[in-house]
Parts: structure tokens; C-alpha cells; sequence
């Protein structure tokens, strides 16, 4: 039995210097593979050292390592190059008032800053510069101030505004104006096209801000109370946009993709249920406004002489029994007094007339009256009026000089 169990020890012996040999010669031949695919190629070692140092949290400077900026984009858009071109000609306009106040001494009277809105240079010609802007915005001001992009101040002066239109103009030295707007045209404006509005929302804290959004609707109309009597007293014809116009905006540019201005930003609609509109002068309609305020202070419109009132807003009572109109007329405008020597009056137009036509068009109210006369008609024109007096149909020409309604 000792020769087996020496035999059997022996045999186990051998085995364990066997396996011991071939982990030792495999792990060997492992080793030197690793070592020519390394030399065969360097830059095996170290790809995950690198992936490893990509993917780790960028270090704290205090540990001596510079944080890791992975991607660095110069993004050029159409959007970038439109305001690009156009962001420097739109300034920030201060409307600066005087104000009383009590004081120790008694009243004193200081200039304070009553508001501020947005303009746009428009035209540089004889050492000024010309920039148009909303007349709300300029409207009560004892003085002006322009601030330009760079955040120059510059004092303005009022060249002149048109209420109807709430646009005016005003003008500064020209030598520290480096950029100009280009006006585009509103002509052949669709919904859904891409705008940018441009403007100071909210002050110049927020100068040359840059909204995008696309143009919702054209040639849309909205009642405008401009003597604030609770009485519609004009039509104005905007251009619709979601692209935001905040307190601020108004006076800024809406401009397009090639970067010119196709709108004077005048107002957004502000109720609780209304998100995204924003309404805008079309350059097309302001343009001539602009050339008038230029040359004359103020723009020249045809002229009637008369006070007028909407037969719609006075009572049947006096429909019947005042004016005296057959049962079948419910619109019109009466005539409720005649300027001395106007065109009204040297027509012979007397207080109680009621206009209902102009020329071949039927006038329903004020409004349409207002439009007719400033839209087709130019001072020195004629225009034939159809009226009742007393109940009788009747009519006039009259030869238009200029002033106001």
C-alpha cells in the first residue's frame, strides 16, 4: 500500500508542476502579444485615456485644471444678417416733461422722464438725421432725447406727428449716426412670412431687443379713439404680427429677411384672453405721411370746415324731429356746426345737413367720411356732397383747401 500512495503522491506532484507550467507560459505569450500590437500601434494606449478625460466633469480651476469648452458655433441666419443690418439704426427716444412738485420752498418745477419708446433712422441729409417714430410716442414732451445703439445720447428735436396716423418725426445732428434703415415695401406682404420686430421693451434697460415671429395678417383695420370721447374717430390700417411688441417697442422696426423696415411697431392688442398680437404701421401707408411731416410740420389733408357726429349715435327722437330725415335714412353725418369762410360753408352747407354720399361712394358714418376725404382727395379737389335738409335730398360741390375736418 506505501508504493501506491508514494506512486499516487508523486503522480500529483507532476500535474501541479504541469498546470503551473502552461499558466506560466500562456501569461508569457499574452505579455508579448500586448507588446507588439503596442508598438505595431502607438496610438491604441490611448484612446480611452482620452475618452476618459472628454467625458469627466470639467475640474475646479483651484485643482490647477482648465475647464473644457467642447464646442465653439458661429451661427449665420438669415435672421442674424437681417438684424445685423438693420438693429443700429433703431434708437431708444426719451419723452422728457416738465413736472411740479411741493417742496419745502413752495412749487418747484424739474424735467423728469415721462416714458421712452423706439425710432428709426431713416434718412441722414444736410447734417441731420431723420427718424420716425409713433406721435404717442413723442406726444406732451418739452424735450426729447435720441439714445443710439452704442448708448450715445443725443439731444432731438420734433420736426412734427400726425395723430390719425400716430407717426412723427424728429431729428438730430447727424454726425454721431453711423447707420440708416432701408425701407422695404408692404405691397406684396403675405401671412405667414417671416419678421422681426426690433425695439426697447420695457426702456432702454432692454435696447435692441430682437423679436421673431411671422406676419399674421395684413391690411387689418382697427378702431382708433384719438380724443379719447369714447368715440371711434379713425380707421387704422395695420399689418398683424406675433412677433412680441411690448410698452416700449412702439416707434421700433419690423423688418424682414433681407432686413429692411416693412412697419413702424404702434401697438399690441392687451387683454387677459389675447396672447401674440402685435400690430404695425405698413411703410407703404407711413411713407407719405413721413414726406409731409418733413416739409411741412404736419400733413397735409383736405378740408371740409365742419363738426360732424355719426347719425347712428343720435337718438331716433332727433333723427325724426331734429334733423328731420325720412324714416328710411339710419345712417349718415349730420353736420352739427359750419366753420366761417370753409369750403363747407361757401358751399352753403348749414348746421342739421346730413352727409350721405361723397362723389359716386355712400358715407355711413364719420369714419368713412375721414377716409374718403383723406384717402381720394387732395387739397384744390372737388368733391360732390349728397345731403338732406329738412327731409329733402340735395347736393353741393365743394372746393377743398387744406386744414383739418
Amino acid at each position: 500500500m506505501g508504493y501506491y500512495e508514494e506512486n499516487e503522491e508523486n503522480q500529483n506532484k507532476q500535474k501541479k508542476g504541469s498546470r503551473t507550467g502552461y499558466f506560466l507560459s500562456g501569461l508569457g505569450g499574452a505579455i508579448i502579444g500586448a507588446l507588439l500590437i503596442l508598438l505595431a500601434f502607438p496610438g491604441v494606449g490611448m484612446l480611452n485615456n482620452e475618452t476618459d478625460h472628454e467625458t469627466e466633469a470639467p475640474t475646479n480651476k483651484e485643482e490647477g485644471k482648465p475647464i473644457q469648452q467642447k464646442v465653439s458655433v458661429d451661427v449665420t441666419s438669415a435672421v442674424t444678417g437681417a438684424v445685423d443690418k438693420a438693429s443700429d439704426a433703431v434708437v431708444g427716444i426719451s419723452n422728457i416733461q416738465e413736472t411740479s412738485f411741493w417742496s419745502g420752498r413752495g412749487n418747484e418745477s424739474s424735467s423728469a422722464e415721462a416714458g421712452t419708446g423706439s425710432g428709426v433712422v431713416y434718412k441722414k441729409e444736410g447734417g441731420k438725421a431723420y427718424i420716425v417714430t409713433n406721435n404717442h410716442v413723442i406726444e406732451n414732451a418739452n424735450e426729447l432725447e435720441v439714445t443710439l445703439s452704442d448708448g450715445t445720447k443725443l439731444p432731438a428735436e420734433l420736426q412734427g406727428s400726425d395723430p390719425w396716423t400716430d407717426l412723427a418725426v424728429v431729428v438730430v445732428d447727424d454726425d454721431k449716426v453711423k447707420t440708416v434703415a432701408e425701407f422695404g415695401s408692404t405691397e406684396k406682404l403675405k401671412p405667414g412670412e417671416p419678421v422681426i420686430a426690433i425695439g426697447n421693451p420695457l426702456g432702454l434697460q432692454f435696447s435692441g431687443s430682437v423679436t421673431q415671429g411671422i406676419i399674421s395678417g395684413v391690411e387689418r383695420t382697427i378702431e382708433v379713439d384719438i380724443d379719447e370721447d369714447g368715440q371711434v374717430d379713425w380707421n387704422a390700417e395695420v399689418i398683424q404680427t406675433d412677433a412680441a411688441i411690448n410698452p416700449g417697442n412702439s416707434g421700433g422696426a419690423l423688418v424682414n429677411m433681407s432686413g429692411q423696415v416693412i412697419g413702424i411697431n404702434s401697438m399690441k392688442i392687451a387683454e387677459s384672453a389675447v396672447e401674440g398680437i402685435g400690430l404695425s404701421i405698413p411703410i407703404d401707408s407711413a411713407i407719405p405721411i413721413i414726406s409731409d411731416i418733413e416739409k411741412y410740420g404736419e400733413v397735409k389733408r383736405a378740408y371740409l370746415g365742419v363738426n360732424l357726429a355719426s347719425v347712428e349715435e343720435i337718438s331716433q327722437y332727433h333723427q325724426q324731429n331734429t334733423l328731420k330725415l325720412p324714416k328710411k335714412v339710419t345712417s349718415g353725418v349730420a353736420v352739427t356746426g359750419v366753420q366761417s369762410n370753409s369750403p363747407a360753408a361757401k358751399a352753403g352747407l348749414e348746421e342739421f345737413d346730413v352727409i350721405v354720399g361723397m362723389d359716386n361712394e355712400n358715407i355711413h358714418d364719420i369714419v368713412e367720411l375721414r377716409k374718403y376725404l383723406y384717402n381720394e382727395k387732395k387739397i384744390g379737389d372737388k368733391v360732390k356732397i349728397t345731403y338732406y335738409r329738412d327731409g329733402k335730398k340735395e347736393t353741393a360741390e365743394i372746393e377743398l383747401s387744406s386744414g383739418e375736418i
